[in-house]
């Protein structure tokens, strides 16, 4: 064999062997930023299926759709290129934009949380059914889902930046590598998840149509158990919110609540923290509750 050809496919090889040692470190800080990040993730799950609450079946995966693939900007096109330029020329800059975005969450909240508590106008089931119905409903609720995963996104982004940020070897490449692997898996653990939660009440009624006792059996309970799976999920989704966005804005300052009690590590820390945090984003977004309607009522004035 020439020398010059064995020369060439020496540095065939070598380079296959960086490129495949380039893929395992991409593929390993992905999955210990997606660990990290893990908390975020389940949160974000949680509040997705409140969007789709109350739409015709025919519309629900069409609109989770539309929401996974405005997920994706997120993180891919806005958010992705952002951190890395921020995390290059501006680091100091990122929390303090973390922490505008979670007085958002903290605000979409407390909203949440004071819409049931304070008295309002029944709205008639015509009413209700003209306005599920209605496309502007549907656009409404696609940009509103789209604009919370924006923050959630964001939390998770600079988690996996942090993390990656932590290898003994890196460099701008191996960090938008991994941000965009932990970008896809995210997307597309969080949306499929949710895409079977909304759907299991159809496929407990497919169930239920057929002649197997058993199966019949399951998916009554499948049917009867999902209104109450989505109240459940619809309370979880309002406290993840006033959670992240007051986790991001006490820990933005600095503060890490459990440590007041001695707690460092642990489930109880783990609780306290949250506990403390959510606590801190009812109050933090009740606040800018108040801020806001009285800058509405000025202005229709």
């Amino acid at each position: 064999m020439p020398s010059g050809l064995a020369a060439l496919l020496d540095d065939i090889a070598t380079i296959a062997k960086v490129a495949a040692a380039s893929v395992d470190d991409v593929a390993a800080a992905a999955g210990k930023a997606g660990s990290k990040a893990a908390g975020v993730v389940i949160d974000d799950t949680a509040v997705t299926p409140q969007y789709v609450t109350g739409f015709t079946p025919d519309r629900e995966l069409p609109i989770i759709w539309r929401i996974a693939k405005g997920s994706l900007v997120n993180k891919i096109i806005i958010i992705l290129p952002v951190a890395l330029s921020l995390s290059f020329f501006l680091p100091w800059a990122i929390t303090p934009l973390l922490m505008l975005g979670g007085a958002f969450l903290c605000f979409e909240g407390a909203e949440k949380v004071l819409e049931k508590l304070m008295p309002h106008e029944e709205e008639t089931l015509a009413e209700e059914f003209a306005e599920v119905c209605s496309k502007t409903h549907e656009e409404n609720m696609v940009k509103g889902a789209v604009r919370t995963d924006f923050i959630l996104s964001a939390e998770i982004m600079a988690i996996a930046l942090n993390e990656v940020k932590g290898l003994a070897e890196t460099s701008i490449w191996l960090e938008a590598a991994v941000l965009a692997l932990v970008a896809v898996v995210i997307t597309i653990a969080v949306y499929g998840v949710v895409g079977f939660i909304v759907k299991m009440d159809d496929i407990g009624l497919h169930m239920a149509q057929r002649e197997n006792g058993a199966a019949q059996a399951f998916g009554r309970g499948l049917v009867k158990g999902m209104p109450k799976l989505m109240t459940f999920l619809s309370v979880v989704g309002t406290a993840a919110m006033l959670w992240v966005g007051g986790q991001i804005i006490v820990h933005g300052f600095g503060l890490h609540p459990a440590e007041w009690f001695g707690l460092h590590e642990g489930a109880l820390a783990w609780i306290v923290d949250a506990g403390l945090s959510g606590v801190a984003g009812l109050a933090i977004g009740a606040a800018i509750v108040g801020v806001h309607h009285r800058w509405a009522a000025r202005k229709k004035a």
